[in-house]
């Protein structure tokens, strides 16, 4: 390959995945801000971003706190009592960034999570580029992941679980990158290693969005030190492969623990910054018990601790009693939660069987939408992934799970792993109210399975007609993802259409 092919091949390796991630954005930008109301957890988090953004710490909110921000008015919005926070602040800053730029509104409220799906669209096309060595496969996966439902959705309200996917994405995407990093680099040990720290950043901003990143966190880290360990016992060179297996797996591990994990939980102390800053407000509020679930969190909450950096010491202890307290109340407070109408058990989420309505409105005057006389007009927004994806990419993780067993691939590992972390958990929760769109977090490595599976089956291609039929497979599939997109983007957005074109796309009971 000639310098110049090799200097193009790398240009379309990053303008292809970019020219991908801004159709995702235009996708999910245009008429972002309809409806203009707060729909489902919106009335939390773009209310507690605002919070951020004024006061540096989430306060409660008067009553009519919704009505007021509807019509424009965001004097006298907040108590100032500190509200009982039950994730970390990382996500809602990302979407304090858009308010603070366009203002407290749904665009402003919402801008942040399109730009971040977008970016997940673009992060996604590289790792699979990377893992392929194919600009056409990454940007193959980025269209899935664009045309994709449930993540088109979360990509335009303010929820934190497309954060979460983000940051998810983007650790393994790094830790992946290190894996190829290191394999030019084995004669000697690297004690710092920049993918490796970076991962540790994606992956404390992952987990300062929400708890349930370190499964994916433990997961990765595991992998990446089994990734390093065994490309060193398999060397040729005899002085890479020189020490015994515990030597280098400490050799390895310590370093990676401290590059992924310590940095980690560095970064995720960082996002519970305005509390340790504002800790007194929270002593004050529930350091001395909080109904049934936090005793009194110590003498120090009535006489502060004096001295040298007593300060800090108590902000830490009573940050450490908070999440005891919220830990609690996740765990079992919640175990005796009203059923909602939309939850789901996790079993479902892979084969899109309840999906989650955030916004319905019946009734509307036949003259909204031209519908027939005697039927009416409807409006939903409704949190379902794309079938075609969802349904075929089932069927790739089954095919991913034996491809792994039988050649023990690492890029089999990737998808199969992510998926069984993000996934798994959420079955110790039976208990509690749980939704599908959890899953947000788990389709762009579904995506991965699709499109490996697809790669392999053009690289099994011999002949120019097998190679011609695996094309024309993957074109026509992404062709009905593209029209699948299409057919259900008015129940995605909220448009009003007539009553019986929105039960047309009612394809199942459990989907209405």
């Amino acid at each position: 390959m000639t310098l110049l092919a090799r200097v193009s091949d790398r240009a379309w390796g990053w303008i292809g995945p970019i020219c991908v991630a801004l159709l995702a954005f235009v996708l999910r930008v245009w008429n972002v801000e309809k409806p203009r109301i707060l729909m489902f957890d919106e009335t939390y988090y773009a209310k507690d971003a605002w919070s951020l953004l004024q006061h540096g710490y989430v306060q409660d909110f008067v009553e009519n706190a919704n009505k007021d921000i509807l019509k424009g008015d965001t004097t006298g919005l907040m108590t100032g009592n500190p509200s009982w926070i039950v994730h970390p602040d990382g996500g809602k800053w990302l979407i304090a960034l858009g308010e603070s730029v366009f203002g407290l509104d749904a665009f402003g409220w919402r801008i942040a999570a399109v730009v971040i799906g977008a970016l997940t669209v673009l992060v996604l096309a590289r790792l699979v580029r990377r893992m392929t060595g194919s600009t056409v496969m990454g940007c193959f996966a980025g269209l899935l992941l664009a045309f994709d439902g449930l993540h088109f959705v979360m990509s335009r309200i303010a929820l934190l679980d497309v954060f979460l996917a983000f940051w998810l994405v983007c650790g393994v995407a790094c830790l992946v990158a290190d894996r190829d990093w290191i394999r030019d680099r084995l004669v000697r040990y690297r004690v710092v290693r920049p993918w490796q720290l970076l991962a540790g950043v994606c992956f404390g901003l992952a987990c300062g969005t929400k708890w349930n990143g370190v499964y994916v966190l433990a997961a990765f880290g595991v992998l990446a030190v089994f990734w390093e360990v065994l490309a060193r016992k398999r060397s040729q060179d005899p002085a890479v492969r020189r020490n015994g297996w515990v030597v280098t797996i400490l050799r390895v591990g310590v370093p990676a623990f401290v590059s992924i994990v310590v940095v980690a939980g560095l970064v995720y102390l960082v996002t519970w910054t305005g509390f340790l800053i504002h800790h007194e407000v929270y002593e004050a509020r529930f350091g001395r018990g909080y109904g049934d679930y936090s005793a009194p969190w110590g003498a120090y909450v009535d006489k502060p601790t004096t001295g040298f950096l007593g300060e800090t010491r108590d902000a830490f202890r009573s940050l450490w009693h908070f999440h005891v307290m919220t830990y609690d109340f996740s765990a079992h407070g919640l175990n005796t939660a009203e059923h909602h109408p939309y939850e789901s058990n996790p079993a479902g989420w892979l084969v899109l069987e309840r999906p989650v309505v955030v916004e319905y409105r019946g009734e509307y005057p036949i003259t909204d939408c031209g519908a027939p006389a005697g039927s009416s007009c409807v409006r939903e927004v409704m949190i379902l992934g794309n079938p075609i994806i969802w349904w075929s990419g089932a069927l790739a993780l089954i095919a991913s799970l034996a491809a792994w067993v039988v050649t023990r691939s690492w890029r089999w590992g990737v998808p199969v792993v992510a998926v069984l972390v993000s996934w798994l958990p959420w079955f110790l929760s039976l208990d509690r109210p749980i939704f599908s769109y959890y899953a947000v977090a788990i389709i762009p490595f579904t995506i991965i399975a699709i499109t490996l599976v697809i790669n392999e089956l053009a690289r099994a291609a011999e002949t120019p007609r097998h190679r011609y039929v695996v094309g024309l497979f993957a074109g026509l599939f992404l062709t009905a993802v593209v029209v699948a997109f299409w057919f259900f983007h008015p129940i995605w957005t909220g448009k009003i259409i007539p009553y019986d074109t929105w039960h047309d796309r009612m394809w199942f009971q459990r989907w209405i």
